[in-house]
């Protein structure tokens, strides 16, 4: 009944506007601008209505927002389809759109990475009111009715044609996933924030010695982290179990850069499922391996991607073979190197020697538990991938520059994991 009385208030507007945001959705892509032509005329010719069409599309956007998230969208990948596909002035829309519809919900019904997604977007209601928001959207952005009627139904039509996916986490309104003990930052345990500190340092630095060390103290650390957690498990402490999070990863050269991505998870006990199409990966492993793959997968592809700047003034290097080769070689060596580490560790931590925070180590008493807690933690993500996952297949990534790829192997080796006494050496 309430429904109704609005959109009797809308003067039709809301209907209107569903006939347009239709017709977009099923027309072929060679009646789309016939399509977006009328539609977007006939909203923008409601001169007198503009405010109606303006709180009939924040309305619509609750419904069209809302069915993204039921089938396993979040807002960040939302953001990134829009990206990809369409304008900046799109992804403006989208972050306000997301904003609306995100007033139905509680802070307590969302999980940890899904506020932290919402802040990372700037998706916060910033108009005066509904009625007032595309006047002042296109106000802000220099558009005209029907540019900005046309860009709504374009961000509409993406959001409508996209298929389900598997979640990677509650949606707004079930049940949140687990949190981390608290810590520093709030939901982050102490030990990740060092180690979002040390990469930090390492990105600001301008000496290379001192990334690479800062660099090999956030891995080890990292693995120090993996196997703390593995212990608590083992002795009943910690009940948590594998999760997942998307990490964009977008051309040029995501082929490799996927691969880059791999090699940090599987170092750090997790797996990794590329879905090309959307210009993401779903990683999967525990809470707070997963946070930490994300740091240090970020961190080294800046260290990639500064190197191959600073190979590309020359010649040979510019084609897009070599750079190819390069990151394909970057990853593997990056692999090699990071899963050496991790053995490293684990062999130290099953002797007895554990890392304290401060960075020093302890010698303690050889915990049995250690090595059958890491295989079942592994076993349990692999079943995770199983079940979110039931079809997948392995793809190669091709390399076709023998001076790109031995260029690469050697930026891994300067930007990896060797560092100052106390640090992991390889």
């Amino acid at each position: 009944m309430g429904k109704r009385a609005q959109q009797d208030g809308d003067g039709g507007a809301g209907p209107l506007l569903e006939q347009a945001v239709r017709a977009v959705l099923t027309a072929s892509d060679e009646a789309l601008d016939l399509a977006l032509d009328t539609g977007a005329s006939l909203l923008a010719a409601s001169a007198g209505q503009w405010p109606a069409v303006s709180r009939a599309l924040l309305g619509y956007a609750d419904t069209a927002v809302g069915r993204c998230w039921s089938a396993g969208w979040r807002p960040a990948d939302l953001a990134r389809v829009v990206r990809r596909e369409l304008k900046p002035v799109h992804l403006a829309l989208a972050a306000d759109l997301i904003a609306a519809e995100n007033r139905r919900h509680s802070a307590a019904a969302l999980d940890r990475r899904w506020q932290e997604q919402l802040r990372e977007l700037e998706a916060e209601v910033w108009w005066p009111g509904d009625e007032q928001y595309l006047g002042a959207f296109a106000d802000r952005h220099r558009l005209d009715r029907f540019a900005l009627a046309t860009t709504a139904l374009e961000l509409l039509r993406t959001w409508g044609r996209l298929p389900p996916i598997a979640p990677v986490g509650p949606a707004p309104g079930q049940a949140p996933a687990r949190t981390h003990r608290p810590g520093p930052v709030p939901g982050e345990p102490r030990m990740l924030s060092r180690i979002r500190a040390l990469l930090a340092k390492a990105e600001s630095t301008e000496y290379p010695e001192e990334a690479e060390a800062l660099t090999a103290k956030a891995q080890q650390l990292m693995a120090q982290h993996s196997i703390d957690e593995a212990l608590l498990a083992a002795a009943g402490a910690d009940r948590d179990t594998p999760a997942a999070l998307r990490i964009g990863v977008d051309n040029p050269y995501e082929g490799p850069k996927t691969m880059l991505l791999d090699a940090v998870a599987v170092a750090n006990r997790c797996r990794v499922v590329w879905a090309k199409e959307f210009g993401f990966c779903t990683v999967v492993g525990f809470d707070g391996d997963l946070d930490g793959v994300e740091l240090l997968y970020t961190s080294l592809l800046v260290q990639a991607t500064h190197a191959l700047n600073k190979v590309g003034s020359r010649r040979d290097s510019r084609s897009k073979a070599f750079r190819q080769s390069f990151l394909v070689a970057y990853a593997a060596r990056i692999r090699e190197r990071l899963t050496a580490a991790t053995e490293r560790a684990t062999s130290a931590a099953a002797a007895g020697r554990h890392l304290r925070e401060d960075g020093t180590e302890e010698q303690l008493v050889p915990d049995g538990r250690l090595l059958p807690a890491l295989a079942a933690r592994s076993e349990a993500v692999d079943q995770e991938v199983g079940r979110l996952f039931p079809k997948l297949v392995s793809q190669r990534v091709r390399v076709s520059d023998g001076v790109g790829w031995a260029a690469g192997r050697a930026a891994a080796d300067r930007a990896a994991l060797h560092g100052r006494a106390g640090e992991i050496r390889s």
